[in-house]
């Protein structure tokens, strides 16, 4: 009788970020060494590995795979893939940034995947909010709630993604005036956030602007060389809000910028 395959099955944006969170980790891996980690056969590993070159993400070496993070100051992570990297970071941070809304405040959410974390865990609180997003997979996921008013300001929806960008969102932001903004970024180094699209960027400087406060969540990735565009200084933020694989040097530097720092612990938010 043959045996059943142990294997189970992965989303293959899932299993891409798994090799690329591995590689990140030990800077380079062989294909039996990423098949036995990640549970795939080789010939899956291998076609994983020929896609995430091509789309600019490693090198391919002999037998294997070398980490190369992206020089482009415009590289963008492929939107399914961007989800996955991370995700317990994503959703430590998430869960605590939901901890941050008051019954009855107006929140904008940014389109970003950290920040979808946080739209779910603050659906899970049930509290009545005005949310304010103009990214269709957060308003769907508002919408659920019966408690909610979900305005969402327009615009185009960008290509290979599900934001939308442009008018006549960005004229609508600058007539609100909301409690709070949660907004996510590519980089942070040193004062400025930054993305590297320049409709990103326009949207979310006015989302920023159109809230009393602005938590920023970001996981310990993010912390690196700054991408195209610049959206704003960290003085424009209340709170930054990151996980526990920041390095001691990120830390001291937010600190001195007198914002408050919140770090999550993900294992103690895994589940």
């Amino acid at each position: 009788m043959e045996l059943q395959s142990k294997r189970v099955e992965i989303l293959p944006a899932k299993r891409r970020a798994m090799i690329l969170e591995r590689l990140r980790r030990d800077g380079s891996a062989s294909i039996l060494e990423l098949s036995e980690a990640i549970g795939a056969s080789a010939s899956t590993i291998r076609r994983d590995l020929e896609q995430l070159t091509e789309g600019g993400y490693l090198e391919r070496t002999h037998g294997g795979a070398l980490f190369v993070p992206p020089l482009q100051a415009t590289f963008e992570h492929e939107p399914s893939l961007n989800a996955q990297l991370q995700h317990p970071q994503k959703r430590a941070i998430g869960a605590m940034a939901a901890l941050r809304l008051n019954p009855r405040e107006s929140v904008i959410f940014d389109t970003g995947s950290t920040v979808l974390e946080a739209v779910r865990a603050t659906a899970e609180r049930q509290i009545p909010l005005t949310a304010v997003t103009n990214s269709l997979e957060a308003a769907s996921l508002c919408a659920a709630c019966p408690s909610w008013r979900v305005i969402v300001p327009g615009g185009t929806v960008r290509a290979g993604s599900q934001m939308m960008v442009g008018e006549p969102g960005v004229s609508f932001l600058g007539t609100i005036h909301a409690d709070v903004c949660l907004v996510g970024a590519y980089a942070i180094t040193g004062r400025i956030l930054t993305d590297a699209s320049l409709e990103v960027t326009s949207l979310k400087r006015a989302m920023i602007q159109s809230a009393r406060r602005a938590i920023l969540l970001i996981d310990s990735t993010k912390f690196r060389a700054p991408s195209f565009s610049a959206f704003c200084d960290i003085g424009a933020i209340s709170e930054v809000i990151t996980d526990d694989g920041v390095s001691e040097d990120h830390l001291a530097m937010l600190r001195s910028f007198n914002i408050k720092v919140t770090v999550v612990n993900v294992a103690g938010n895994a589940g």
